[in-house]
């Protein structure tokens, strides 16, 4: 099974290393303890969007930038794995999600923008 917090761990131990900067640096300017740094980079514990976004701005990451690099890396690995994401391979068994329409029907959404 392939988890979210292992893949963005895997990534945030790849941008602090690719810097040559420590673990100690990083933490130091995420303002995060070290021990609870070093178990997200290895999946351990899930941090908080709060969290990544101050990890990503003390490597000097944009967010977006990592969690595109992680979605990318993850449809890779649930490719590689059979996951049930495959691309034209429609999930059977699933109830419609709360709010959407089951098949065939119409929907229209509206999608505000934080200012």
């Amino acid at each position: 099974m392939v988890l979210l917090r292992r893949m963005l761990g895997e990534a945030l131990r790849r941008r602090r290393q690719d810097q040559h900067r420590t673990l100690r640096e990083v933490s130091s300017a995420a303002r995060v303890s070290l021990g609870y740094l070093s178990e997200i980079e290895r999946g351990q514990k899930e941090a908080s969007s709060e969290l990544l976004a101050a990890i990503c701005a003390a490597l000097g990451v944009r967010l977006a930038d990592l969690l595109r690099e992680v979605s990318d890396d993850l449809e890779l690995a649930e490719f590689a794995v059979g996951g049930p994401a495959r691309v034209g391979v429609p999930m059977t068994g699933m109830p419609p999600m709360a709010g959407m329409p089951a098949r065939g029907g119409t929907s229209t959404a509206v999608v505000e923008r934080a200012a």
